[in-house]
Protein backbone atom coordinates (compact mmCIF):
# COMPACT_ATOMS: atom_id res chain seq x y z
CA UNK A 1 0.00 0.00 0.00
CA UNK A 2 1.62 3.50 -0.61
CA UNK A 3 2.06 6.04 1.85
CA UNK A 4 -0.38 8.47 2.17
CA UNK A 5 0.55 12.28 1.57
CA UNK A 6 -0.66 12.88 5.42
CA UNK A 7 1.25 10.17 6.48
CA UNK A 8 3.91 11.62 9.28
CA UNK A 9 7.42 11.08 8.77
CA UNK A 10 9.26 8.84 11.69
CA UNK A 11 11.41 11.57 12.89
CA UNK A 12 13.15 9.47 15.80
CA UNK A 13 16.58 9.83 15.33
CA UNK A 14 17.84 6.98 17.39
CA UNK A 15 20.45 4.65 15.85
CA UNK A 16 19.38 1.04 15.17
CA UNK A 17 21.85 -1.10 13.12
CA UNK A 18 20.63 -4.68 12.36
CA UNK A 19 24.37 -6.27 11.62
CA UNK A 20 24.22 -9.61 10.29
CA UNK A 21 27.39 -11.11 11.17
CA UNK A 22 28.60 -8.83 14.22
CA UNK A 23 31.93 -11.48 14.80
CA UNK A 24 32.98 -10.31 10.45
CA UNK A 25 36.36 -9.59 10.78
CA UNK A 26 36.79 -9.02 6.68
CA UNK A 27 37.63 -6.36 4.77
CA UNK A 28 33.68 -5.83 3.28
CA UNK A 29 30.88 -5.59 5.95
CA UNK A 30 27.47 -6.67 4.79
CA UNK A 31 24.39 -4.64 7.42
CA UNK A 32 20.58 -4.66 6.97
CA UNK A 33 18.06 -3.19 8.99
CA UNK A 34 14.37 -2.97 8.60
CA UNK A 35 11.89 -0.12 9.17
CA UNK A 36 9.76 -1.31 12.01
CA UNK A 37 12.75 -0.62 14.11
CA UNK A 38 14.13 2.23 11.33
CA UNK A 39 17.88 3.65 11.04
CA UNK A 40 16.71 7.07 12.26
CA UNK A 41 20.28 8.97 12.81
CA UNK A 42 22.22 11.79 11.55
CA UNK A 43 25.25 10.44 11.49
CA UNK A 44 28.79 10.00 10.21
CA UNK A 45 31.68 7.47 10.25
CA UNK A 46 35.02 6.84 8.58
CA UNK A 47 34.24 4.10 6.34
CA UNK A 48 32.49 4.40 2.96
CA UNK A 49 29.09 3.07 2.77
CA UNK A 50 26.65 1.28 -0.27
CA UNK A 51 23.54 1.88 1.00
CA UNK A 52 20.56 -0.04 -1.09
CA UNK A 53 17.23 0.98 -0.07
CA UNK A 54 14.43 -1.98 -0.67
CA UNK A 55 11.50 -0.95 0.80
CA UNK A 56 9.56 2.12 2.07
CA UNK A 57 9.63 5.70 1.05
CA UNK A 58 10.45 9.24 3.06
CA UNK A 59 12.93 11.91 3.43
CA UNK A 60 16.61 11.35 2.36
CA UNK A 61 19.40 13.48 4.16
CA UNK A 62 22.85 13.55 2.82
CA UNK A 63 25.17 16.30 3.63
CA UNK A 64 23.26 19.39 2.80
CA UNK A 65 21.00 17.59 0.05
CA UNK A 66 17.55 17.09 1.15
CA UNK A 67 15.61 14.62 -1.21
CA UNK A 68 13.04 12.01 -1.68
CA UNK A 69 13.71 8.03 -1.77
CA UNK A 70 11.60 5.25 -2.66
CA UNK A 71 12.48 1.28 -2.80
CA UNK A 72 15.28 0.66 -5.54
CA UNK A 73 17.37 3.71 -4.21
CA UNK A 74 20.77 3.39 -4.16
CA UNK A 75 23.27 5.71 -2.99
CA UNK A 76 27.45 5.38 -2.19
CA UNK A 77 28.53 7.83 0.81
CA UNK A 78 32.02 8.62 1.82
CA UNK A 79 34.29 8.78 4.69
CA UNK A 80 32.72 11.54 7.23
CA UNK A 81 29.57 12.50 5.16
CA UNK A 82 26.31 12.91 7.46
CA UNK A 83 23.27 11.01 5.93
CA UNK A 84 20.18 9.52 7.10
CA UNK A 85 16.98 7.86 5.64
CA UNK A 86 13.79 8.58 7.33
CA UNK A 87 10.85 6.19 6.04
CA UNK A 88 7.12 7.43 6.00
CA UNK A 89 5.34 4.91 7.37
CA UNK A 90 1.51 3.27 7.85
CA UNK A 91 1.12 1.76 10.71
CA UNK A 92 -0.54 -1.66 9.17
CA UNK A 93 2.93 -1.35 6.51
CA UNK A 94 5.76 -3.00 8.56
CA UNK A 95 9.29 -3.18 6.61
CA UNK A 96 11.48 -5.79 8.40
CA UNK A 97 14.26 -5.07 5.61
CA UNK A 98 14.44 -1.47 4.79
CA UNK A 99 18.30 -1.06 4.09
CA UNK A 100 20.69 -3.11 2.23
CA UNK A 101 24.63 -1.77 2.96
CA UNK A 102 27.95 -2.60 2.23
CA UNK A 103 30.82 -0.68 4.48
CA UNK A 104 34.30 -0.77 3.43
CA UNK A 105 37.50 1.06 4.27
CA UNK A 106 39.31 3.64 2.60
CA UNK A 107 42.62 1.86 3.89
CA UNK A 108 41.21 -1.14 2.62
CA UNK A 109 41.22 0.10 -1.19
CA UNK A 110 44.42 1.53 -1.06
CA UNK A 111 46.23 -1.23 0.30
CA UNK A 112 44.41 -3.23 -2.50
CA UNK A 113 45.47 -0.17 -5.04
CA UNK A 114 49.19 -0.50 -3.74
CA UNK A 115 49.21 -4.53 -5.15
CA UNK A 116 46.31 -4.04 -7.74
CA UNK A 117 46.94 -1.29 -10.47
CA UNK A 118 43.46 -2.38 -11.82
CA UNK A 119 41.28 -0.53 -8.79
CA UNK A 120 42.66 2.42 -10.04
CA UNK A 121 39.76 2.38 -12.31
CA UNK A 122 37.46 3.39 -8.92
CA UNK A 123 39.61 6.45 -7.82
CA UNK A 124 36.77 8.79 -9.64
CA UNK A 125 34.15 7.01 -8.16
CA UNK A 126 35.05 7.32 -4.51
CA UNK A 127 36.18 10.86 -4.96
CA UNK A 128 32.39 11.30 -5.86
CA UNK A 129 31.20 9.97 -3.45
CA UNK A 130 32.93 12.57 -0.96
CA UNK A 131 29.62 14.56 -1.26
CA UNK A 132 27.50 11.54 -2.14
CA UNK A 133 26.49 9.95 -5.82
CA UNK A 134 22.95 8.47 -6.26
CA UNK A 135 22.46 6.23 -9.10
CA UNK A 136 19.53 5.36 -11.10
CA UNK A 137 17.11 3.04 -10.38
CA UNK A 138 18.02 0.53 -13.65
CA UNK A 139 21.35 0.14 -11.90
CA UNK A 140 20.14 -0.19 -7.84
CA UNK A 141 18.27 -3.24 -10.25
CA UNK A 142 21.05 -4.54 -11.41
CA UNK A 143 23.47 -4.87 -8.49
CA UNK A 144 20.22 -6.31 -5.97
CA UNK A 145 20.93 -9.39 -6.32
CA UNK A 146 24.72 -8.93 -6.11
CA UNK A 147 23.77 -7.52 -2.46
CA UNK A 148 21.32 -10.57 -1.97
CA UNK A 149 24.20 -13.11 -2.37
CA UNK A 150 26.53 -11.06 -0.23
CA UNK A 151 23.92 -10.96 2.15
CA UNK A 152 24.73 -14.81 2.56
CA UNK A 153 28.44 -15.10 1.80
CA UNK A 154 31.52 -14.12 3.56
CA UNK A 155 35.10 -13.98 3.33
CA UNK A 156 36.60 -14.58 -0.58
CA UNK A 157 33.30 -15.19 -2.07
CA UNK A 158 31.88 -11.90 -0.83
CA UNK A 159 34.78 -9.61 -1.92
CA UNK A 160 34.38 -11.01 -5.56
CA UNK A 161 30.74 -9.37 -4.97
CA UNK A 162 31.88 -6.53 -3.53
CA UNK A 163 34.19 -5.87 -6.70
CA UNK A 164 31.57 -6.46 -9.53
CA UNK A 165 29.81 -4.14 -7.64
CA UNK A 166 32.17 -1.28 -7.39
CA UNK A 167 33.33 -2.40 -11.24
CA UNK A 168 29.77 -1.88 -12.43
CA UNK A 169 29.28 1.59 -10.55
CA UNK A 170 32.50 3.36 -11.90
CA UNK A 171 31.63 2.56 -15.75
CA UNK A 172 28.13 4.07 -14.89
CA UNK A 173 27.44 8.19 -16.80
CA UNK A 174 24.27 8.48 -15.20
CA UNK A 175 24.34 9.11 -11.60
CA UNK A 176 23.60 12.20 -9.43
CA UNK A 177 25.81 13.92 -7.18
CA UNK A 178 24.20 15.14 -3.91
CA UNK A 179 25.75 17.16 -1.60
CA UNK A 180 27.12 20.80 -2.45
CA UNK A 181 30.08 19.87 -0.35
CA UNK A 182 32.26 17.69 1.97
CA UNK A 183 32.92 16.86 5.32
CA UNK A 184 36.04 16.89 7.49
CA UNK A 185 36.10 15.28 10.44
CA UNK A 186 35.45 17.38 12.90
CA UNK A 187 32.58 16.05 15.17
CA UNK A 188 33.45 13.85 17.85
CA UNK A 189 30.24 11.44 19.05
CA UNK A 190 29.43 13.81 21.78
CA UNK A 191 28.52 16.50 19.11
CA UNK A 192 27.12 13.82 16.81
CA UNK A 193 24.50 13.30 19.41
CA UNK A 194 23.75 17.35 19.72
CA UNK A 195 23.42 17.49 16.02
CA UNK A 196 20.96 14.33 16.51
CA UNK A 197 18.79 16.67 18.88
CA UNK A 198 19.19 19.87 16.63
CA UNK A 199 17.51 17.81 13.65
CA UNK A 200 15.79 16.02 15.33
CA UNK A 201 13.93 19.25 16.85
CA UNK A 202 13.84 20.43 13.50
CA UNK A 203 12.13 18.19 11.74
CA UNK A 204 9.12 18.20 14.83
CA UNK A 205 8.65 21.68 14.70
CA UNK A 206 9.82 23.01 11.44
CA UNK A 207 6.30 23.48 10.38
CA UNK A 208 5.84 25.67 13.28
CA UNK A 209 7.45 29.34 14.04
CA UNK A 210 10.70 27.56 14.48
CA UNK A 211 13.91 29.83 15.03
CA UNK A 212 17.63 29.71 15.76
CA UNK A 213 16.94 30.76 19.59
CA UNK A 214 14.23 27.31 19.92
CA UNK A 215 17.40 25.11 18.59
CA UNK A 216 20.11 26.70 20.45
CA UNK A 217 18.27 26.33 24.09
CA UNK A 218 16.64 22.31 23.36
CA UNK A 219 20.51 21.84 22.60
CA UNK A 220 22.27 24.11 25.40
CA UNK A 221 23.52 26.60 23.56
CA UNK A 222 24.01 29.90 23.06
CA UNK A 223 22.35 31.01 19.39
CA UNK A 224 25.87 32.32 18.18
CA UNK A 225 27.72 29.61 18.95
CA UNK A 226 24.88 27.04 17.75
CA UNK A 227 24.92 28.54 14.74
CA UNK A 228 28.40 27.98 13.82
CA UNK A 229 28.42 24.49 15.66
CA UNK A 230 25.03 23.78 12.66
CA UNK A 231 26.97 24.98 9.73
CA UNK A 232 30.43 23.44 10.66
CA UNK A 233 28.71 19.98 11.57
CA UNK A 234 26.08 20.22 7.99
CA UNK A 235 27.52 22.04 6.07
CA UNK A 236 25.03 24.08 5.48
CA UNK A 237 23.10 27.54 7.71
CA UNK A 238 20.57 26.82 9.97
CA UNK A 239 17.89 28.82 8.18
CA UNK A 240 18.71 27.24 4.98
CA UNK A 241 18.48 23.58 6.72
CA UNK A 242 14.64 24.86 7.93
CA UNK A 243 13.82 26.16 4.58
CA UNK A 244 14.73 23.62 2.25
CA UNK A 245 12.98 21.13 4.53
CA UNK A 246 9.49 23.25 3.82
CA UNK A 247 9.96 23.85 0.09
CA UNK A 248 10.91 20.21 -0.29
CA UNK A 249 7.19 19.16 1.97
CA UNK A 250 6.10 22.20 -0.76
CA UNK A 251 6.38 20.75 -3.69
CA UNK A 252 5.36 17.30 -2.10
CA UNK A 253 1.64 18.99 -1.42
CA UNK A 254 1.71 20.99 -4.37
CA UNK A 255 2.09 17.63 -6.89
CA UNK A 256 0.27 15.21 -4.39
CA UNK A 257 -2.76 17.73 -3.54
CA UNK A 258 -5.15 19.99 -4.60
CA UNK A 259 -4.54 22.77 -1.88
CA UNK A 260 -4.07 26.02 -2.50
CA UNK A 261 -0.43 27.55 -3.06
CA UNK A 262 -1.31 30.13 0.11
CA UNK A 263 -2.98 27.39 2.56
CA UNK A 264 0.77 25.29 1.35
CA UNK A 265 2.36 28.14 1.95
CA UNK A 266 1.34 28.53 5.43
CA UNK A 267 1.12 24.72 6.14
CA UNK A 268 4.57 24.28 5.72
CA UNK A 269 6.31 26.76 8.40
CA UNK A 270 6.21 30.33 5.82
CA UNK A 271 3.92 32.98 7.12
CA UNK A 272 4.56 35.41 4.37
CA UNK A 273 3.70 34.21 0.69
CA UNK A 274 5.91 36.86 -1.13
CA UNK A 275 8.54 35.07 0.95
CA UNK A 276 7.88 31.81 0.20
CA UNK A 277 7.70 32.54 -3.07
CA UNK A 278 11.04 33.66 -3.36
CA UNK A 279 12.87 30.82 -1.56
CA UNK A 280 10.67 28.73 -3.73
CA UNK A 281 12.45 30.70 -6.64
CA UNK A 282 15.56 30.86 -5.37
CA UNK A 283 15.45 26.24 -4.50
CA UNK A 284 13.41 25.59 -7.42
CA UNK A 285 14.16 27.86 -10.39
CA UNK A 286 10.60 28.58 -10.70
CA UNK A 287 7.53 29.35 -9.24
CA UNK A 288 5.03 27.07 -7.23
CA UNK A 289 2.48 27.57 -9.68
CA UNK A 290 4.79 26.76 -12.31
CA UNK A 291 6.26 23.93 -10.75
CA UNK A 292 2.65 22.25 -9.89
CA UNK A 293 1.78 22.88 -13.61
CA UNK A 294 4.64 21.11 -14.61
CA UNK A 295 4.38 17.78 -12.36
CA UNK A 296 0.81 17.69 -13.65
CA UNK A 297 1.90 17.47 -17.01
CA UNK A 298 4.55 15.15 -15.76
CA UNK A 299 2.22 12.94 -14.78
CA UNK A 300 -0.22 13.14 -17.48
CA UNK A 301 -1.44 9.74 -18.82
CA UNK A 302 -3.86 9.81 -22.64
CA UNK A 303 -7.21 9.47 -21.44
CA UNK A 304 -6.21 10.60 -17.55
CA UNK A 305 -7.96 13.81 -15.63
CA UNK A 306 -5.95 16.24 -13.59
CA UNK A 307 -7.64 17.57 -10.42
CA UNK A 308 -7.65 21.71 -10.65
CA UNK A 309 -6.12 23.08 -7.93
CA UNK A 310 -7.71 25.41 -5.22
CA UNK A 311 -7.76 29.43 -6.44
CA UNK A 312 -5.50 31.28 -4.32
Amino acid sequence: MAPRNDTPLDTSFKLELELSDPHYSGSVRYLQHGADSPLIRWHCHKEYELHLIVATSGKMFIGDYIGNFSPMHLVLTGPHLPHNWISRLDEDEPAPLRDMLLQFSGDFIQQCKAIMPEMGMIDGLLKKASVGVMFEQSVALEVEPLFRQASQTSGFSRLVLFFNILERLSREKDYRLLSSTSFDPLLDESAIDRVNVAVNYIMQHYQAGLTLEDVASEVGMKPTYFSKFFKRSTGIRFIEFVNNLRINRACERLVGTTESITDICFQVGFNNIANFNRRFVSLKGMTPSDYRKQAAMRYYRPGGHIPAPKSD
